[in-house]
């Protein structure tokens, strides 16, 4: 706890300022990577994208944590302001380290024979006309302790049922009380 990667260079401040934070109140928790793992319905390895600012998290992903670290209401909610200005800003291709940065560009595949250089791919939509929020579910994931229970069978629809077998019960003693008495 504590000893983080330095974040990448170049991250727009409110990316920086959510990371910094979001590590902070994982720190808050005590857990390691793992058992916050085990406590939200995100792995160690996601996590570890998320706190390194490689990858943004969902927003459930910062819901889960806060709710683990027991934070209030409104610093929760803090949180999910922070979360929703980061995301928007937050850089679309973080190249890997070790790895070129041309290597995020796409390009289709050559045949062997080819001596012509590979066509990158013709983007469908630029990085401006996209909507920031578009890459996330804005529905929740709760790890099954987390789900809400199974709705308990109606108790209209219970006792209708026991007097239907109870009325089926007695029809069926007054018939053979007649048939046979």
């Amino acid at each position: 706890m504590g000893a983080w990667q330095p974040l990448p260079e170049g991250l727009p401040p409110e990316v920086r300022h959510f990371v910094e934070q979001l590590r902070l109140l994982k720190d808050r928790t005590g857990l390691s990577l793992v058992a916050l793992g085990a406590r939200t319905a995100y792995s160690k390895s996601s996590w570890q994208r998320y706190l390194n600012a490689t990858q943004p998290p969902p927003r459930q992903a910062v819901v889960a944590l806060c709710r683990v670290a027991g934070t209030g209401a409104e610093e929760a909610e803090r949180f999910g302001v922070r979360w929703e200005l980061a995301v928007k800003v937050w850089p679309r291709q973080t190249p890997l380290p070790g790895k070129p940065d041309d290597a995020a560009t796409p390009t289709l595949p050559r045949k062997p024979d080819d001596a012509s250089p590979p066509i990158p791919k013709a983007p469908t939509q630029t990085a401006a006309e996209r909507d920031p929020g578009d890459d996330y579910e804005d529905e929740p994931t709760l790890p099954w302790w987390d789900a809400p229970p199974p709705a308990p069978a109606s108790s209209r629809r219970l006792l209708t049922t026991a007097l239907v077998l109870a009325a089926v019960l007695a029809l069926t003693a007054v018939i053979g009380a007649l048939a046979f008495g």
